[in-house]
């Protein structure tokens, strides 16, 4: 746990293989509770954008830690009347002991890694969401029992999410497809970390084509077509993503023990069909819920937490 102890995770290019592998591995001991930490620290939540999953789930880690939470909710405090952001970070660090932070610019988050000195992490940017992919990597790794040498395709938009499973898959050693339309691929400069990471070991394969993609593929995954701060677009967007649906049929081009992946909240009957997301070969709930199990080994390393009786 020492290697992360003070550290910001703005991406999951902060962190080196092993330090991800060792993430993975303590999640799985607090998921199942072969020992307990105590971390008596306080975490603050300042979430621009609305949350589920990601306000839940470091609240209940925070809290199963021993520690307590603080929601800085924007709209209640000065930074919605336009206090600058590094004025607002310098304050913040006098308080806390880790703050998390989701909001659009991945530029706003890394001024106030800059000008707090507790650790930040990166709870969700219209760049990355690290948080989310170590989930996806524990519950790929539960299904699995290894990472190495597995495919991955994710069909849909090039987001935050498909930027940081190509960083993820990189890391841990497996192939990531990712099929978009045309106009919609994923950050360039990402796609280019991705496979500067990869080193030739593994594939980051961009595609058009979600059947080319998914044939022969261990994981599927998607997302909405229209993230936050999208939504103006959606009813465009529908006829150019209809073709990038995980349907029955896509599926059965996967290997037959291939799992189904979504981030949540889904959109049933457009980025994903009633029976694929209910069916046999999801592990959405799984992926849900270890968010929580993946937050708190984040928390426990980047806070130094102890062992408790």
């Amino acid at each position: 746990m020492a290697a992360l102890l003070g550290r910001d995770l703005l991406s999951l290019s902060d962190i080196s293989p092993t330090e991800l592998q060792e993430l993975l591995q303590l999640a799985t001991q607090l998921k199942s509770q072969q020992f307990k930490l105590q971390c008596n620290k306080v975490l603050g939540l300042l979430f621009s954008k609305a949350s589920t999953r990601t306000r839940v789930s470091f609240t209940v880690a925070m809290y199963q830690l021993g520690g307590q939470v603080i929601d800085l909710n924007p709209n209640v405090t000065q930074v919605s009347r336009g206090e600058p952001l590094q004025d607002t970070a310098r304050v913040l660090d006098r308080y806390l002991d880790v703050l998390a932070i989701r909001t659009f610019a991945q530029q706003d988050l890394e001024t106030f890694a800059h000008y707090a000195k507790i650790p930040v992490i990166n709870a969700l940017t219209d760049a990355e969401h690290p948080c989310q992919i170590l989930a996806d990597l524990l519950t790929i790794q539960e299904g699995f029992g290894t990472l190495a040498g597995l495919t991955l395709t994710y069909v849909g938009d090039g987001n935050n999410v498909a930027n940081s499973l190509m960083l993820g898959c990189a890391l841990v050693g497996m192939n990531v497809r990712i099929a978009t339309p045309s106009g919609y691929e994923p950050d360039s400069r990402i796609v280019e970390q991705a496979r500067a990471i990869a080193n030739n070991k593994t594939e980051v394969l961009l595609t058009h084509d979600p059947e080319l993609a998914a044939k022969g593929s261990a994981v599927l995954y998607t997302d909405v077509w229209a993230s936050m701060g999208q939504e103006a677009e959606a009813d465009n967007r529908m006829p150019i993503f209809e073709p990038y649906q995980i349907s029955e049929q896509l599926l059965s081009l996967a290997e037959p023990e291939a799992i189904v992946l979504h981030c949540l909240p889904a959109h049933r009957g457009e980025e994903i069909t009633e029976a694929v997301i209910e069916g046999s070969q999801s592990r959405v709930w799984e992926q849900a819920e270890n968010r929580l199990h993946a937050q708190k080994a984040l928390l426990a390393s980047i806070l130094g937490a102890e062992f408790r009786s």
